[in-house]
Order: C-alpha cells, then structure tokens, then sequence
C-alpha cells in the first residue's frame, strides 16, 4: 500500500539549483530543506526557463514516481 502524497498548503521559497533546457527539468532546494522536482511547464511566467539560482515561491504539489514536486515556480525578483 502507497502512502497519501502530502505537501504544504502553502506556499514555500526555494532556490533553484539546476536547470536542464534540454530535458526541461530543474530542481529546487526549499527553504526548510527539501529539494523538489519541476518541469519547465511549471514556470509561471510562461518562459519554460529560469535562471540557476534565482529565489522563488512555489506551490508543492503529488508528482510523478510518488514524490512531491514543485508547481507554479515564480521569480521572487525577476529579472
């Protein structure tokens, strides 16, 4: 038996810490820790690319494989 997906209700500042063009994936490291999975689909602004390093509020969210992922990844200062 799965356990339930769970993930905060609100939402969380993270650092992106890849980003990969070619695949459209990135990771991002939570402030209180976690490192989560987006697909360049879940940039908010529409651009499918952001930058390593940036600042961002995300929303958590179930992903593919049972783990959380983030979604609606924006710049908290975009450039």
């Amino acid at each position: 038996m799965t356990q339930p997906r769970r993930g905060p209700r609100m939402p969380v500042c993270a650092v992106v810490t890849q980003f990969d063009d070619g695949r459209g994936l990135g990771t991002v490291r939570a402030d209180d820790g976690p490192i989560l999975d987006f697909h360049c689909t879940a940039v908010a602004d529409g651009s499918r690319h952001i930058e390593v390093g940036t600042r961002v509020v995300c929303w958590v969210g179930p992903g593919h494989g049972g783990r959380n992922e983030a979604r609606h990844v924006a710049a908290l200062d975009p450039a």
